[in-house]
């Protein structure tokens, strides 16, 4: 699977590995120093010990090279691939010490996103003969951010925006703060317009009066229907009658997404892809000669 992710957040994603590596190693691995020469040379494997789909490979790459640039890294399957239990999906070797180090760093990391990926795939698969697309949001874990959203497009999801940073989402509080739905709106047409980038513009609508007034805004990017019943859902895509996107969300699980995205909604987002999702089990094991 291209790894375009990475290249677009490769600064990002270096803070993220040396933030990591500082957190867990700091000042450096006593437990490995201890023990294993500085000059010992073996190799371990990475074995999958349930099914699912993975994801981290090149995370894991990158995260190996960029601790100790000499370990030789060799990938059996890739990011997005369907993997079974007793599969070795990569081989690293070179100096003890730095398997060692970054072993936990690489398994939790894995893992967690191998976890993401599958329970996505197998949400994106269910809706695959819809036009409508499975959307991540910002309930992810502090400081993990850009791995797990990695994960969602490597299990066939798409990115939400990334944070606050780089698209607008208009929700309830917003409107409740601002004082009504179209003096909020007014104040943030006033506010992009003097931005000198262009930006995402997501409003929530919690009832039709409130499309309504969305509606006549033409440079709102899609309207966003938060915890609307699927009969609230068919008739406020019926209103809105393609002329903005829409997207739903709020209590749809796995069990209503099918019949949610059946009413023509073009998003469905779910927080659950990233804070619900079971982490794959998986072991990186020394390869004994």
């Amino acid at each position: 699977m291209p790894n375009h992710f990475y290249q677009y957040y490769k600064n990002e994603l270096n803070q993220f590995i040396d933030q990591a590596i500082k957190e867990d190693i700091g000042s450096g691995d006593h437990s490995g120093m201890s023990c294993i020469s500085i000059t010992k040379v073996n190799s371990a494997k990475l074995i999958v010990k349930e099914n699912g789909i993975m994801a981290g490979i090149k995370l894991a790459e990158i995260l190996f090279h960029r601790y100790d640039p000499s370990l030789y890294f060799q990938p059996f399957v890739e990011d997005g691939d369907k993997v079974k239990k007793g599969v070795i999906a990569f081989k690293v070797e070179g100096n003890s010490q730095s398997i060692l180090a970054t072993e936990r760093l690489v398994l939790n990391s894995m893992q967690r996103m191998s976890g993401i990926a599958s329970l996505t795939y197998k949400l994106s698969q269910k809706i695959k003969h819809l036009n409508c697309h499975l959307l991540d949001t910002r309930k992810t874990t502090p400081n993990f951010r850009y791995p797990e959203k990695w994960a969602v497009k490597i299990g066939g999801g798409t990115n939400h925006r990334m944070g606050l940073f780089d698209a607008l989402m208009i929700k309830d509080n917003h409107v409740d703060f601002c004082g009504g739905m179209k003096k909020t709106l007014q104040k943030t047409e006033k506010y992009i317009s003097s931005l000198s980038k262009q930006f995402d513009v997501v409003v929530e609508a919690r009832n039709i009066h409130e499309i309504d007034i969305i509606l006549k805004f033409s440079w709102v990017s899609r309207i966003l229907l938060d915890n609307f019943t699927k009969k609230e859902l068919v008739n406020a895509i019926k209103l809105i009658d393609k002329r903005l996107p829409t997207e739903a969300s709020g209590n749809i699980t796995e069990n209503n997404l099918i019949e949610m995205a059946e009413t023509g909604v073009n998003f469905i987002s779910m927080g659950a892809l990233t804070y619900a999702a079971k982490p794959i089990d998986l072991s990186l094991q020394a390869v004994l000669t």
